[in-house]
């Protein structure tokens, strides 16, 4: 099993500096690596509602050209009749929040690496320990059955089970494709660092489209956890106009309402099994690991073929 040994010396060449920190103790860091367990773009959906309701500046990024494949992955362009005209490089930035309260934290995001994560994860634990962070929280998402009139559910991970005291698992002891931010988590602890996750579970049937209500809630959980305060009144409005949206076409489709009440029964049922929506007796998760399991198989899937 590989891991990085203490005395061995990560290599931080991917890591190019724009501007210097803010000299802040105890700093938290977020992270929001798209493209891969983002079901309903809430992990990117809450990214860009940080940065656009925080004061921020872009401290550093990720050599991308060491990590991306190009041709699996095909950057847009956009071609103006005789020219081209822009292109939308992939990117992985360190970014410097300023929340409503005043509090300085930090934010990773951008797509996830196809290439280099040994080296990506080596470099992002050296500037863990640099930059004097007490605890990092990622953010995730993947399909799950529930319905979406029911409070998005959430699966919480730590390295420090003290974080996550009073939250048990949705599901039980299973094999999952990595992800990087997971591998970053994994190095954090391996290394004595707190570290932590959030994984809102989109209702299944909405995991190819917008899902701001997911959103929402994965700032909620960072924002419970950490002390951050970061305004959510946008995001609150478009995740009620998106679900009265969403509730007026199924309305119009019986075949759609019976789909949507079958869930809500087997969901109501599991809550109350546990006792709550993120606390209680653990239930049986044998039909709830297949739904995940086979999501994150075919999510496996699909990027072997674009390989």
């Amino acid at each position: 099993m590989w891991r990085r040994e203490p005395e061995e010396t990560p290599d931080d060449s991917l890591l190019e500096w724009f501007e210097e920190p803010s000299d802040v103790e105890n700093r938290i860091l977020v992270v929001g690596i798209s493209g891969f367990l983002d079901a309903g773009g809430a992990v990117k959906m809450a990214v860009n509602h940080i940065l656009e309701h925080t004061e921020n500046r872009v401290l550093a990024g990720l050599d991308i050209d060491l990590l991306y494949n190009y041709r699996a992955r095909r950057p847009r362009m956009s071609y103006m009749s005789d020219h081209f005209e822009e292109i939308d490089l992939p990117e992985i930035s360190l970014v410097e929040c300023i929340d409503e309260n005043g509090t300085a934290f930090l934010l990773l995001h951008g797509e996830e690496p196809d290439h280099g994560w040994v080296t990506a994860v080596d470099t992002l634990v050296e500037m863990v320990e640099d930059l004097d962070v007490s605890l990092v929280i990622t953010m995730q998402a993947v399909p799950f059955p529930a319905p979406h009139t029911r409070p998005v559910a959430v699966t919480a991970h730590a390295t420090d089970l003290s974080l996550i005291a009073g939250r048990l698992p949705w599901v039980g002891n299973m094999e999952v494709p990595g992800s990087m931010a997971g591998f970053f988590e994994l190095q954090l602890g391996r290394d004595g660092h707190k570290a932590m996750g959030f994984v809102a579970h989109v209702p299944q049937y909405l995991a190819n489209m917008p899902h701001p209500r997911s959103a929402l809630t994965l700032i909620g959980e960072v924002s419970g956890t950490s002390g951050l305060v970061i305004p959510t009144d946008a995001l609150r409005e478009l995740s009620d106009k998106a679900d009265n949206e969403l509730n007026e076409q199924i309305s119009e489709n019986e075949e759609n309402q019976s789909v949507v009440v079958g869930l809500e029964e087997s969901f109501d049922e599991l809550v109350a099994q546990r006792g709550g929506l993120n606390e209680g007796a653990a239930p049986n998760g044998d039909d709830i690991a297949a739904q995940v399991e086979k999501f994150l198989a075919e999510m496996d899937a699909r990027g072997k073929e674009n390989e």
